[in-house]
This record gives structure tokens, sequence and C-alpha cells, in this order.
């Protein structure tokens, strides 16, 4: 039986939801369906989790906690701790790594064949009409499934730039994840989360790191005011970026990679790491065929995640938007809700929570304070900073940083954006702030708990009421 068995898939059958895509969008859809009491078969060509659980989100945050580790280990004397750093065993990372995704993906396996009502069906599959899926097993064989809905949810893969071709010493996130040696110095395409949190890791584990980002700075998604912080904090720790200028090619020999950039700058190091992003995974599997709307390989859904033909929904990374494991969980589950006849409410993309782990930490949700004056007038627009270094906790872990608010004027709260170590955690917190339009006065009146980096946000909130008590 396959290792993504739940129930074996026998001969042609109908199901209520036919998922085409096992990821963090797809089997979310498959969970709360069944929970609703709808039947459904769920499509995956590989392992059930998808990206997220075996190539991205869970593999490169352990990756992270072993690089901050090292960084605690070189740090210990101010601790009055005396241990010394050997060095770093890379293959016990990548067991550590390993061992980490083998139990999730093992924990998963076991979450889906104990539902009833959930068939795995192992092998490619293929839109093949508005109410079918073809799928080629993995005996050659093809049998055709059909779904009173069907939901469209393939995941994504690591793009590349034109002419740069990916191969030798030209890697992506995934096989930057499997290294079994650790460069002596890498380049990084993309200075953007994927691209900032392996500068993280390697520069950690000892890898002299250049982030080249043809935008004016790193994170260009953020809030200006954690950008010009991160900055900071990369120079401070040695990492290198050059931004504002981009790439234009690669050549790359035994010894490394030679790197230049539009205006004839070059860069060289061991190896290089292409991370510009990720392409909707949706090429060959017959969508544009059977009518649905496309662009540049996304699907376009409506708000409501309707493609607009029959009862085909798309969901996660091949619908534009943040790109996020935690947005496919969402908008899974909205689907199953939305064909169970719930009317699920909409979270728009700018009130789904980001956080990117790197070191420092940043984490945001809502409108950045710019989003805000252009959508607002800046005339009715309120921001308010808090420094880390008035937060007990945060001097305790040795970790500088902010966390800033943004309110309508006399309005809600409708941006919170930090950043410094370990900040990550507080992002519960500042989504339900923004989400339930929470506004200073009332987060000024909550109790958060003391040393704890949570206070950093009563503190802001506080503040940004007119009522400051560090401040």
């Amino acid at each position: 039986m396959s290792e993504n068995a739940a129930q074996p898939a026998q001969g042609t059958q109908e199901f209520d939801i036919l998922i085409l895509g096992a990821g963090s969008a797809g089997y979310a859809t498959a969970l709360r369906a069944v929970q609703l009491g709808l039947t459904v078969g769920l499509v995956e060509k590989s392992k059930l989790g998808g990206t997220c659980l075996h190539t991205g989100c869970i593999p490169t945050k352990a990756l992270l906690h072993s690089a901050e580790l090292a960084d605690h280990a070189r740090d210990s004397a101010k601790y009055g701790v005396n241990v010394e750093l050997q060095g770093i065993d890379i293959n016990a990372v990548k067991a550590y790594k390993d061992g980490i995704v083998a139990g999730k993906y093992k924990g998963l396996q076991g979450l889906i064949k104990s539902k009833k009502g959930i068939t795995v069906i192992e092998g490619e599959g293929k839109l093949s009409s508005q109410n079918t899926v073809t799928v080629a097993g993995p005996s050659g064989e093809s049998t055709v499934y059909t779904g009173k809905n069907i939901v469209l949810a393939s995941g994504s893969f690591s793009k590349t730039l034109p002419g740069l071709e990916i191969g030798g010493r030209i890697i992506t996130s995934e096989a930057a994840l499997n290294l079994d040696f650790i460069p002596k110095s890498a380049i990084i395409l993309g200075g953007g989360v994927i691209g900032c949190e392996f500068a993280s890791v390697w520069k950690s584990f000892g890898v002299d790191v250049t982030i080249v980002e043809g935008l004016p700075s790193l994170v260009p998604n953020e809030d200006a005011t954690i950008i010009k912080t991160l900055e900071r904090s990369f120079r401070k720790r040695g990492i290198n970026f050059s931004t504002g200028t981009f790439f234009q090619s690669a050549e790359q020999n035994d010894d490394g990679v030679k790197v230049t950039l539009v205006d004839g700058k070059t860069f060289e190091a061991e190896v290089l790491l292409v991370a510009v992003g990720r392409g909707p995974n949706t090429a060959g599997l017959g969508y544009e065929e059977a009518g649905v709307p496309m662009d540049r390989g996304f699907v376009l859904a409506n708000e409501r995640l309707h493609t607009g033909v029959g009862n085909i929904y798309a969901i996660g990374d091949i619908v534009p938007g943040l790109q996020l494991a935690h947005r496919g969980y969402q908008q899974g589950i909205f689907v199953a809700e939305e064909i169970a006849g719930l009317n699920p409410v909409i979270v728009e993309d700018v009130n789904i929570p980001k956080v990117t782990y790197c070191d420092p930490e940043i984490a945001s949700v809502g409108l950045t304070q710019k989003a805000a004056e252009e959508k607002f007038g800046a005339e009715n627009v309120q921001a308010q900073e808090y420094n880390l270094a008035g937060n007990g906790k945060s001097s305790i872990l040795g970790t500088s940083g902010l966390v800033k608010m943004v309110r309508q004027k006399d309005g809600p709260i409708v941006g919170v954006h930090m950043i410094g170590a370990r900040m990550g955690e507080q992002i519960g917190e500042a989504q339900l702030m923004v989400n339930w339009e929470a506004y200073p006065e009332d987060v000024a009146q909550l109790v958060h708990a003391h040393p704890t980096q949570n206070e950093s946000l009563g503190e802001t909130a506080m503040a940004l009421a007119g009522k400051p008590l560090h401040g």
C-alpha cells in the first residue's frame, strides 16, 4: 500500500469534493470537509503535506533553530556560561531536520488515515473536465475520478530568472536544505523571506554571505521602519547585501560562481542560492483546457475562491497573493465551508499574519504606515513605535528591535509590525487586534504578563492611546 494511503482508491468514484494536491491548502480542505459530512478524494503525486512540510516551512525553521543554538554558543560567555562552539556538524543538523519532518509527516499520515470519508489517491492528477480529474497511477494506469466540486490546490515551485539555469553550484532552496557541506561563501539572489532566512542560517554557520536584491531594499513588502531595522541588524551581523541593482548573469566553474549585475559589479562565492520567489505549479494540469481563467500561470479566482467555471475552486499558492502555508490552511477551510453552505467570512490577504524567521525575526499583519496613509490620507493615520530596549524580557534575551502600530486617527489599529528575536511568537495577539478592529484604547486596558515580550504590544497600544506607561 502507498505511503500516502488512507483508504485505497478503487475504480472510478464520485466524491463531494475532489482535491488536486495534498499540501497545506489541499489537506486542510479535506480535513474540514469530512468534519462537515462530505466525502473527499485527495489526489497527490508525491507526499502528503507538500512543500511546507517537506521542503519549506518546517525544515527551514529546523535549520534556523540549529543556527540560533550556534549563535548562543558563541555568545554564551556574556551570560556566564562557558561553552565553546567546536563547529557545525552539517550531517547531524540534517539528521535533526529530517527527523522533525519525518515525525510531522507520520503524524499527518495518521491523521488523514483516521478520518473516514477521505480517500487518498496516489498519482499525477490532471483536470480533464469541469467535474473530473484523471490520475496516472504509480503503475502507469489512468483512472478518472468525478467530483461534485473540484478544488485546485497544486502548489508552487522555486522560480529562477530567464537565462539562469539551475544546476551545479547554482541551487534553489530545496537543494540548499540538503547540502552535505557548509560553503565557505554564498551569494543569495533575492532579499525576500527565503533569501533572508537562508542568509541568517548560513551566517550563523560561519558562511560569508552576500544578498543581491534588485529592489531598493531587503524585505520590500514590510514597513519602512522594519526594513531599516533589519538592514542595520544584518550589517551588524556581517551579512553583506547589495540592493537597487538587478542581476544580469551568472557563470560557474569547478571552484565557484561569479554573479554580474546590470551595472557591471560582480560578486564571487562558492554557491549561488536562487531565492527569487515561487511560481504557481499549474503547467500541464489541464486548467486552461477546462476553461479555468489564468494569468501567468496563476489561477484567477474571485474573493470566494471560485474560478467562475462549474464548481471549480482554487486555493493556496496558485491563487495570486501571499504564498503562505497558513493562508493555504485558511483558504482550504474556507472552501470546505463554502461548499457546505456555511457562508464563511473572507479574510483579506493584508490581514493574514506574516513572519520572516531570520535573526532578528520580522512579524507583521495589516497595513504598513505608507499603505495606511495612501488608503486613509496621511492626516488620518497615526503610528507609534516602542523600542524593545525598554522591554525586560527582550533585554534578558539580548535582542534589540521594536514594535510599531498603525491606526486610523481616532479609529482602530490597522497594522502591527515587529522586529526582534522571537517576536514572531507575538503575531497572534497582533492579528486579533487588526482583524477584530481593536482600538488602542481597548488594548491598553488589557493586562500583559510581566516580564514577557508580549508586554511590548501592550506598551505600544498604551502609547498610541495617549497614555504611555514607560515612555
